[in-house]
């Protein structure tokens, strides 16, 4: 285990882009050891070098003490990521996010992945023939497009998830909200009278099943497709992946929860990015129209799940290569996120 949390930790260092820029003084200390005397010399006699070098060390010791206090304080504890947009779609994002993913877990952190998929859903309907309708900018889930959803995120888009986090040297086994009734829904009924068909609503969450995969140091990536109750437990309901990850890590006490999108966080009126907010901050940007259009179910999920009991909810900037770590291990065990864009939210 020790060999392990080393290995990850060198791991870090060699992939967080504020770190790897400090490693060049090795190769500058590797390069004078090679070097003759007499330029060994001047080198020692070059006081401006000797205060660039001592200012590159100083900055990789910050770095690797950050990290350090971050492990420490996060190390045990669960971490919910919704996992959509480019950077599922990217493949070098996807191969960082995978990467990302094995780290933590190597580190004792553990981590529950919640994925979307609109994009691969979409073309599996065009594919098929099958008609998609949207009613107030959400998918209307007929009985059809709700088995194709369920095809395409609980087959290809789950399945490769899970298998690239093992490829990079983590643990994780693909299961849909469907399994083991981890997903308990009820149909939503939209606050505008639209009939959505088989969009779920979240009633219940089988906490159990996550925690013991946890514990067996496994991540579960989860396909948002949820199951009926009672006499509907044979059908199955489309769930908002965003609301999917927020639950669950509301009702498994999450540390932290990440909803990875396309954009780099909550704006002010400037188009400046609001790195830090609170639940009652919400409530007024939202009615000085600060905060509009899409926005607004994302800030709602984010509010949602810190008021369940998760410590911190970051709405993240997924295009930032290694978005993940930087958000995680950046700024040491203040949890509030690094500078590569997001917002984070709390009580």
């Amino acid at each position: 285990m020790k060999l392990g949390l080393v290995f990850a930790f060198v791991v870090l260092l060699a992939i967080c882009a504020s770190v790897v820029e400090s490693f060049s003084i090795i190769s500058r200390h590797a390069n004078s050891m090679h070097s003759p005397p007499l330029l060994q010399n001047t080198r020692l006699a070059d006081t401006s070098d000797a205060g660039a070098g001592e200012s590159e060390s100083s900055t990789f010791a910050k770095n690797a003490l950050d990290i350090a206090s971050s492990v420490g304080s996060l190390a045990g504890e669960i971490v919910v990521v919704k996992y959509g947009g480019n950077a599922m779609t990217s493949p070098s994002l996807s191969l960082s996010f995978c990467q990302d993913v094995a780290a933590l877990q190597n580190l004792g952190i553990k981590v529950v992945v919640v994925h979307g998929g609109g994009p691969q859903i979409s073309n599996m309907l065009d594919r098929v023939g099958v008609e998609c309708t949207w009613q107030g900018g959400m998918r209307v889930s007929s009985s059809e497009v709700v088995e194709v959803a369920e095809m395409v995120l609980c087959g290809t888009v789950n399945k490769k998830i899970a298998n690239g986090i093992c490829s990079a040297g983590g643990r994780a086994i693909g299961i849909s909200g469907r399994d083991d009734n981890l997903l308990q829904c009820s149909k939503k009924i939209d606050k505008n009278g639209y009939d959505l068909g088989f969009v779920g609503k979240v009633d219940a969450v089988n906490t159990q099943l996550l925690t013991q995969m946890l514990s067996m140091g496994v991540t579960p990536v989860v396909a948002p497709i949820g199951t009926g109750v009672g006499d509907e437990k044979n059908i199955a309901y489309n769930v908002n992946a965003d609301v999917a990850a927020g639950r669950i890590a509301g009702e498994i006490k999450a540390s932290r929860v990440l909803f990875l999108t396309d954009i780099a966080g909550v704006l002010d009126k400037e188009m400046k990015l609001l790195r830090s907010l609170t639940t009652s901050d919400i409530e007024s940007l939202i009615e000085d129209e600060t905060i509009t259009g899409g926005m607004i179910p994302k800030v709602s999920y984010a509010t949602d799940a810190v008021k369940l009991g998760v410590g911190g909810a970051f709405i993240t900037d997924g295009r930032v290569p290694h978005a993940l770590l930087t958000q995680m291990l950046a700024t040491g065990d203040g949890g509030q996120g690094s500078s590569q864009g997001g917002t984070i939210v709390t009580l």
